[in-house]
């Protein structure tokens, strides 16, 4: 699986940033074709108390391919303009290729 993963520092306004986020941002980001799974990750805390986390996002594909071919939408692009302008001192994004071990 390939995947796009967008990691969000707390933000001073929990409140405001999770309406944009949930009112605002999450539509535009669903709407990116060839996305499998949309995960979003609420951090709650860490081994020594709070995090300097809040949300991990994660944008998944099948195959590079689809991958690939998302990464060039004006629906990707319109998504990551969105987090620029309401997270953008908050927010860093990453790519992955995710293997799992089965146990």
């Amino acid at each position: 699986m390939y995947k796009v993963i967008a990691v969000y520092k707390v933000p001073e306004n929990k409140d405001a940033f999770d309406s944009h986020y949930k009112e605002v941002h999450e539509p535009i980001t669903l709407k990116i074709p060839g996305m499998s799974e949309f995960r979003v990750n609420k951090v709650f805390g860490g081994p020594t108390g709070e995090s300097n986390l809040y949300m991990i996002a994660e944008m998944c594909f099948s195959d590079k391919d689809s991958w690939k071919n998302a990464m060039k939408t004006k629906e990707m692009m319109e998504s990551g303009k969105d987090a620029m302008n309401f997270a953008g001192k908050l927010v860093s994004v990453h790519f992955a290729q995710e293997e799992v071990t089965k146990l």
